[in-house]
Parts: C-alpha cells; structure tokens; sequence
C-alpha cells in the first residue's frame, strides 16, 4: 500500500507541475512580457486578468493548492533523492541533481515572489500602476534583480527540464531517440522562456518605466 500511495503522489506531483502550475509560469512570463511594450501595456494586460469572473476561486484552486501540493511533495523527493553524480557523471545525473536543486531555488523564489507583489497588493490595494512602479523600483536594486534572474532561470529549467521526466514516466518518449529529441526541444524552450523571463525584469528594472507609471 505504501508503494502504490507514492507511486500515486509523484503521479499527482508530476501532473501538477504540468497542468496548472506549468500553465501558469507560461501565462506569467507572458503577462510581464508585455512590460517589455510599455507600462501601459503591461497595465492593460494585468487589468483584465483582474477584471476576470471568480478570479480569487481560480487563484486558490488552480493556482495555490496545486502549487502548494508540488512544492512540498517536491521538498520531500528532493531531501529523499540520491543523486549519483559522484559515482555517474553522466548527464541525466546532473540533470536529476539540477531538477532538484532549482526545485528549491524556486520554492524560494516563488514564496519570495508572492509575498512583494500578491500579498503586498492585497495589503495596501495597490492599483496596476502602483503594482508597476513597486516592482520597477524593486528591479532597480540590483541585488533584487540579480536574484530574480536567478530564480526565473530556476524556475525556466525546472519546468522544462521536467517537461522531460513528465513525458518518459507517462510514457510519451520511451524510446532512446525520441528522448534525445525531447532533450533538444526542452533544451530550446528552457533557452527562449529564460530570455523572455529576463527581458521582462529588465524592462521592469529601466528607470523610465518608473516615470511613465508614476504618470
């Protein structure tokens, strides 16, 4: 029974990291891209994610909880994993030792993340405009922004590169070939969403961003 109830949470994990969290990371490097438009833009594209019906019930159920349920399972498999780098440096290896890694790395991020903009908004009711001259001004420092690159290039390798778990262990690319294409095309999607994910906290961090939310 044991086996067959962690056979079923790294299921349900696997899933979850796929379908809604991996949906969401998508939809977020696609909302903040539009900082790379202009703050109107990007104020526009926050507004009508606001402005969306049971807004707060979608946050909850298709947001928090699958998140919540695939960090800590996540920390979990992390702290149990045994990585074989030392004895077999091949480069799944350090791929599974990575997946782990920024695993973490991206908890953090997340935690840290939420709390300066969705808790802080939900604090002070924040309007889009001043949710946009906050986050400029936090991008401004460049320790912040150092760190945010940090952890959106965790947060990009740890969705794609378990986009390529995802698919063997359900059994989607079984094959040796069909793996080695999945590494290439995962390889490319971790390169193009890491650029668009450090373009937009680069808008964010231009000093006339500032000016023209403070309009």
């Amino acid at each position: 029974m044991s086996t067959q109830r962690s056979f079923l949470n790294r299921r349900l994990h696997s899933l979850l990291g796929v379908i809604p969290v991996g949906f969401f990371l998508i939809e977020h490097f696609y909302t903040n891209y539009h900082a790379t438009e202009g703050v109107q833009e990007w104020i526009e594209q926050v507004e009508w994610i606001w402005d969306l019906p049971l807004l707060v019930i979608l946050e909850i159920f298709f947001i928090f909880l699958p998140l919540m349920y695939h960090a800590i399972y996540g920390l979990y498999v992390a702290f149990q994993a045994k990585n074989n780098v030392g004895n077999f440096s091949t480069f799944r290896n350090y791929m599974f030792m990575l997946q782990r890694v920024t695993g973490v790395i991206t908890l953090v991020f997340v935690v840290w993340h939420v709390w300066q903009t969705r808790i802080q908004l939900a604090i002070h009711d924040y309007t889009a405009a001043e949710l946009a001259q906050q986050t400029s001004q936090l991008m401004q420092n460049p320790v912040t922004l150092t760190l945010y690159i940090i952890g959106i290039v965790s947060a990009v390798f740890h969705f794609s590169n378990g986009m390529w778990s995802f698919l063997v262990s359900w059994g989607v690319t079984v094959g040796p070939r069909s793996q080695y294409v999945s590494t290439w095309v995962w390889g490319v999607v971790f390169v193009l969403l890491s650029y668009f994910g450090i373009h937009s906290a680069l808008a964010f961090a231009d000093p006339n961003f500032v000016s023209l939310a403070q309009r």
